[in-house]
């Protein structure tokens, strides 16, 4: 069960790899301008936000998100394929919107499975994620040095090619069943009257969308910095391996300072990250930076995984993965993904500041959900 889990988010995370660092250069060359790029990836995640809870709660009321994972997958590599012969920013936008909608749902869905097992006693979450930010690290890292010299699309071809990975993960899948529900709205309408919750969800999510200038525009900035796909494909795949590390310990971790506490060292974490990218494109500081990506994305992912296990009953926990996926990388993230478009468009690196601004609100969020659970004592 951990082998076929395990392999899931690694063959998700090959998709995650490529597109990540490089789909941004990809549009570029489909003749997408950077303010045209960040519409786009925001409008991907704003879709997201919108059809994820719904097509997990689907999942919920029929009690097997693992059967929902194998449609999804089949759907998102057919909807890659459009991609091939289109230029142009309406035409991909088009695709982009059913592509997304259709690609998205698979890490929350295969989050939910897993904290099933996790609640059964029978895995250590981290320890089976970490697998996933391992063969993040393989794509980016390999990917640099397979893309440079060659043909940009080649980058549309690997994102093709692992998606029917991904496809043959889906469908290896360990069976997961809840009792379900025969009322359509019921696990949204039991989430959205979690208070706490939806708060944490905000947190979390700002956390995470600090991050929009840096999955943007960071390998376009540091190759207008003279630095190499190799190198950049390295720096990507440092910070991963500082994340892999964290997952290892995540649980020990969790149990020394809870949740709460994970979204502080992520707040802190990303003012410290986000202030020296905006400064600097020096390689010797931008490797030493790096490593905050375990804590201003691990961290808060960690988090939220936890508090969600822990606050919403099993039968609903799809629907409250989704919901956490469409605020962190869906609404918060969308927008966050304009503001850095035009930003990066008008001020370059310094945009990196206004991310900064972003983590500072997250552990605000954060502290007067500590303050909440002080009171409640």
């Amino acid at each position: 069960m951990a082998f076929r889990l395990s392999f899931f988010f690694a063959a998700i995370f090959l998709v995650v790899g490529i597109m990540l660092p490089f789909w941004p250069v990809w549009l570029k060359s489909r003749g997408l301008t950077e303010i045209e790029i960040g519409l786009l990836l925001s409008a991907g995640m704003a879709v997201r936000a919108f059809t994820n809870p719904l097509l997990a709660q689907l999942a919920d009321r029929r009690g097997r998100p693992d059967l929902l994972l194998v449609a999804l997958g089949w759907g998102a590599l057919i909807g890659h394929l459009f991609y091939i012969p289109f230029h142009g920013f309406w035409p991909i936008f088009a695709v982009s919107i059913i592509a997304y909608m259709l690609f998205s749902p698979l890490m929350s869905l295969g989050d939910s499975v897993t904290m099933l097992k996790v609640r059964e006693g029978l895995l250590d979450y981290g320890r089976v994620r970490l697998w996933g930010s391992l063969t993040f690290i393989l794509a980016a890292s390999l990917g640099g040095f397979v893309i440079e010299g060659r043909p940009v699309d080649l980058i549309l071809w690997l994102v093709i090619g692992t998606l029917v990975v991904t496809v043959i993960a889906c469908h290896l899948m360990p069976v997961a069943q809840t009792e379900g529900t025969k009322q359509f709205f019921a696990p949204l309408r039991e989430i959205t009257r979690n208070r706490k919750l939806i708060l944490f969800m905000l947190a979390a999510g700002l956390l995470q969308a600090s991050h929009g200038v840096y999955y943007g525009f960071a390998t376009l900035h540091w190759q207008a910095a003279g630095l190499s796909a190799g190198v950049i494909g390295a720096l990507w795949a440092e910070g991963v391996i500082a994340e892999i590390i964290l997952f290892a310990f995540a649980a020990r971790l969790v149990r020394l300072v809870g949740p709460i506490g994970l979204l502080w060292l992520a707040a802190f974490s990303g003012l410290v990250r986000w202030c020296t990218l905006g400064t600097t494109e020096a390689l010797p500081v931008l490797i030493a930076v790096q490593g905050l990506h375990a804590f201003t994305f691990g961290a808060a992912h960690i988090a939220a995984v936890h508090y969600i296990a822990a606050t919403v009953p099993a039968s609903y926990g799809a629907t409250a993965q989704s919901l956490y996926s469409s605020t962190a990388q869906g609404c918060l993230m969308a927008t966050a993904m304009v503001a850095s478009g035009w930003l990066y468009g008008h001020f370059g690196g310094t945009a990196f500041f206004a991310m900064a601004v972003i983590s500072a609100a997250g552990g605000l969020l954060a502290l007067a959900l500590w303050v909440q659970d002080r009171r409640a004592q």
